[in-house]
């Protein structure tokens, strides 16, 4: 067995294969940008290289430097993640040059499967059922219209050598195929490298089902089951699951047969996947193969028990697959969060900076569920502007997908990150979300559940007494720690006291009484609500912990807390709300107060989020309508159009291509 291998890779998944290869008693090399050389993948390896500059095009993506990485440390084998080289076929070959082991596909495979456009060409020759579509270059947006004329609307507009949903738009009419084909082209670009892309037919109501692989250099290719990714927001994976709530053993055996005579035409030998377009009547094309790990492998290993990372070290040693097809059992159900720095009420802008506070929930197994979370930070860190947004994926494991989706939104809410904003509570929202819960998934699923973008709801009815009853609960607590210190209270004997308090739940209040019962160091605590309903309180939560974790009455509840002014913010299964606990009085006090209004950003278009100015598309003194395109604004690998608001003039422009922009930094005013 290889004795060192270099991980070309950064964040969670160059961590991921660390763990893997530490197991297997394999000491492991990171290459660093300098934007990361206190990142955690360097501090887990056994030893770490520089290779660079922040940018990922002079560091991460140069050959050059990977492979003199490997010779100055000795490295025999590269695993390369995913992104970055993991599907470059001249990476294969720069390493095979070197006599360094590629931890991947073979240069044949990843040159046939690799290129969207060539693997649909395969597909085609295996008798492989495809997507309509153009399988040429599309050279210019005249060109990109006329094919889509000829396919019929909606197409999808697609990088040929592209992943992760950069360089992919949708577009429903001429129009948007002329600007969605810059866009794609320039993403691609920027992204891979390789700035060609095709068009092809976008399915209606589509779901998005992929057969994992596995071979090894003997010729033998098995499957590993699928795994559904439907709920995906521009096009990029956002939750994940295996096995698929559609399809059922006669169609999984169909699918999975066909991605392994597919794998073998090209003489796969290493883990890759085999992604199909399916119907909701089971129907399936192909779409495309990634001759690489996946970013959601981490539900096939838990559904399946096999570690693909050591199987795919030990298929790049040589040694024949240990797994036969009969082998192969599907076991429970596993749902795969992509925890996002990106703020969610803002259209899931990216989001920058320092992890203040970063409590992953505990891994291992709780009430029948396994918790994992595959991460790449640590409290303290940063999230970089010059990568992917990542910050971790929470995955959970139950015996059935109602299991698994309730651990799912328990863990979620004990993920506790401050500093940066992030999707969790849009996470957590899908969690609750009746037709998730139900397997009725497309890929249009969040466009259409959330038209109009997230905002977490304010807690009502039911909800409402759980959020004052965990809000009298920590405010009660801190009262008791103020007593305590001041000497009060100090007794053996049984003390029972009746606290008649308001909390306010945003601007809505709620009025409580508190039956408390002191026993030495034990209290039991009773919420009473208006109406005589009661909720029994208990929890271990201190003061300072960003989670409260207890039961009211018989249910566990988890909530995260933030400490506001005078109160704290809580958030639970993607309801959040500012909660105040005051007696009646401030209460009354409070309710005579003039409402504090919002300040208007006037005429000013800001910057919503740190980034580069990629292009300006207006003049001063241009006149504009709503709708149209002011200027293009690219964060972590992502181009973001802005566009007017409403129509107007043109009166200033303060930035201009190539600015480095903060967030709220103004980029240009109207008259």
């Amino acid at each position: 067995m290889f004795k060192k291998i270099l991980i070309a890779n950064r964040g969670e998944i160059a961590c991921r294969v660390m763990k893997t290869a530490k197991r297997m008693g394999i000491n492991t090399v990171a290459v660093y940008s300098e934007a990361d050389k206190d990142a955690m993948h360097v501090a887990m390896a056994d030893e770490a290289v520089c290779i660079g500059p922040a940018a990922a095009a002079q560091s991460y993506l140069v050959i050059e430097k990977i492979v003199a990485a490997c010779k100055a440390t000795g490295a025999e084998a590269v695993h390369p993640g995913y992104g970055f080289l993991s599907e470059r076929a001249a990476f294969a070959e720069a390493l095979a040059a070197e006599g360094i082991v590629f931890i991947g596909p073979n240069k044949v495979a990843i040159e046939a499967m690799g290129d969207k456009i060539e693997s649909k060409k395969f597909a085609n020759a295996a008798k492989v059922s495809t997507v309509p579509g153009y399988l040429g270059v599309i050279e210019d947006p005249d060109h990109a219209v006329k094919i889509s004329d000829e396919i019929g609307y909606p197409v999808m507009i697609k990088a040929s050598a592209g992943g992760g949903g950069k360089g992919m738009r949708i577009a429903y009419s001429a129009d948007e195929v002329a600007e969605g084909f810059a866009r794609a082209k320039s993403e691609a670009a920027s992204s891979f490298g390789d700035d060609r892309v095709f068009v092809e037919k976008f399915i209606v109501d589509p779901r998005h089902i992929e057969i994992q692989v596995l071979g090894d250099k003997h010729g033998n290719v098995i499957y590993l089951g699928e795994r559904e990714c439907s709920i995906q927001r521009r096009n990029q994976k956002v939750i994940e699951e295996a096995p698929s709530p559609l399809l059922d053993e006669a169609t999984r055996k169909i699918m999975g047969e066909q991605a392994v005579a597919l794998a073998k035409a090209v003489c796969y030998d290493s883990a890759g996947t085999v992604e199909f377009v399916a119907g909701q009547d089971k129907s399936f094309f192909f779409l495309e193969m990634n001759t690489r790990l996946q970013v959601e492998h981490p539900v096939t290993e838990m559904i399946t028990g096999i570690d693909l990372v050591e199987q795919m070290i030990r298929v790049a040693y040589g040694e024949k697959l240990a797994i036969t097809q009969a082998d192969v059992k599907l076991n429970g159900w596993a749902v795969e969060s992509r925890v996002y720095a990106e703020d969610p009420t803002r259209n899931f802008l990216p989001s920058t900076g320092r992890l203040v506070t970063y409590r992953p929930p505990a891994e291992g197994e709780f009430a029948g569920v396994t918790v994992r979370n595959d991460t790449g930070v640590y409290e303290g860190g940063e999230i970089s502007i010059y990568y992917d947004p990542m910050i971790a994926k929470l995955v959970t494991h139950g015996k059935t997908r109602a299991e698994a989706i309730e651990g799912q939104a328990r863990a979620l809410d004990a993920f506790a990150i401050e500093g940066i904003r992030h999707n969790i509570p849009f996470l957590c929202a899908l969690m609750e979300h009746p037709r998730w819960k139900e397997g009725a998934l497309s890929t249009g699923f969040i466009a259409e559940e959330f038209p109009e973008g997230f905002k977490p709801v304010e807690p009502a009815g039911e909800v409402a007494h759980l959020f004052a009853a965990v809000a009298a609960s920590i405010d009660h607590k801190l009262n008791s720690r103020k007593r305590g210190i001041s000497g009060q209270m100090r007794t053996s004997n049984p003390v029972t006291f009746d606290h008649v308090r308001v909390v306010m739940l945003g601007g809505h209040a709620v009025p409580v009484t508190l039956h408390t019962a002191a026993h030495g160091d034990h209290e039991d605590l009773v919420v009473e609500f208006d109406g005589g309903h009661r909720h029994q309180v208990h929890s271990d939560w201190l003061p300072g912990q960003p989670v409260w974790s207890g039961r009211i009455d018989s249910t566990l509840v988890v909530m995260q807390v933030r400490p506001i002014l005078n109160g704290v913010s809580l958030a639970h299964s993607g309801f959040a709300s500012h909660a105040r606990v005051l007696t009646r009085e401030e209460a009354h006090a409070l309710s005579l107060m003039p409402e504090k209004l919002a300040g208007d950003s006037g005429k000013q278009v800001l910057c919503p989020m740190p980034g580069l100015v990629k292009a300006i598309s207006v003049k001063v003194g241009q006149e504009i309508k709503a709708g149209e395109m002011l200027c293009i604004v690219e964060a972590m690998k992502m181009e973001n159009v802005l566009r007017a608001e409403r129509d107007g003039t043109i009166a200033s422009i303060a930035a201009k291509e190539g600015d480095s922009l903060a967030v709220d930094a103004v980029i240009l005013e109207f008259a």
